[in-house]
């Protein structure tokens, strides 16, 4: 008997990319590398961001695609090069991913094959699938308590369940990327609290997966400072999401990329 289920095709393989935001990331940068399971990714870009150490060095001796910049940009003008970079050179899916190795490469297979199977647009790592993982893979407490309060913010503000809004590890189908105005998002820590208000703004879906917590001596994170100024920082994303929804103001962030010819 013929099945009637609308089962939609499955795509072939896609061309994946990961790039890498550096900074500084000469002690991290190769276990990263060497954990992405072979035949996962058909290429890695690296874009350094001024690093005072031999971050460049390293990744040219592991063959990595390398950029850098002449003058530091910040965490979210890296993104920004990284992803104009992964589109130029024909990817079909892109994996962003800290090369400082708080998160676990093996997992970029999963990702990849959910956006693959087309459940999901954009995929994003979380930390904290319980309590007691993260704590006990050395996230510091007031992180851990800053991070369930802004993220359950934010997944009322924007009508999502994740698990964690602030993860360094995310997927992204061309198309997010092709689609979100994301030149135009602050090149400071907030760009990923943009971006991801922009990916429920345009109706992307939206998935996470967990990935083990790793906090340690050499892996990146900001300090109490800049934690606050990001955490209020996301707030006003939040404000100006709501005010797009109700037609108060039209932030440029919701205002979808012209395309040639459109």
């Amino acid at each position: 008997m013929e099945s009637t289920l609308n089962v939609p095709a499955v795509a072939p393989h896609l061309k994946t990319i990961a790039v890498m935001p550096a900074y500084n990331a000469a002690r991290t940068l190769e276990r990263t590398v060497q954990d992405i399971p072979p035949g996962t990714v058909d290429e890695v870009i690296v874009v350094d961001d001024c690093s005072r150490d031999n971050t460049v060095e390293i990744a040219e001796r592991l063959g990595l695609t390398v950029y850098r910049h002449e003058k530091n940009l910040g965490y979210g003008g890296n993104q920004k090069t990284c992803y104009k970079h992964a589109l130029e050179r024909g990817a079909e899916v892109v994996v962003m991913i800290h090369p400082d190795y708080q998160y676990d490469s093996r997992v970029i297979p999963a990702a990849v094959e959910i956006i693959r199977l087309g459940i999901c647009d954009f995929i994003m790592g979380s930390r904290i699938r319980t309590r007691r993982e993260a704590l006990a893979g050395g996230m510091p407490p007031w992180k851990y308590i800053a991070n369930r309060c802004l993220t359950l913010v934010e997944n009322v503000a924007l009508g999502q369940n994740l698990g964690d809004f602030h993860s360094g590890f995310r997927a992204y189908r061309r198309e997010v990327l092709e689609t979100i105005p994301y030149n135009g998002n602050s090149n400071d820590f907030v760009f990923d609290s943009e971006f991801l208000a922009q990916a429920v703004h345009f109706g992307f879906k939206i998935g996470d997966i967990p990935v083990p917590v790793r906090y340690f001596d050499e892996a990146s994170s900001i300090n109490f400072r800049r934690s606050v100024t990001y955490g209020l920082s996301t707030l006003g994303v939040l404000a100006k999401y709501w005010a797009r929804q109700l037609r108060i103001y039209n932030s440029p962030l919701f205002v979808p990329v012209e395309r040639p010819g459109a």
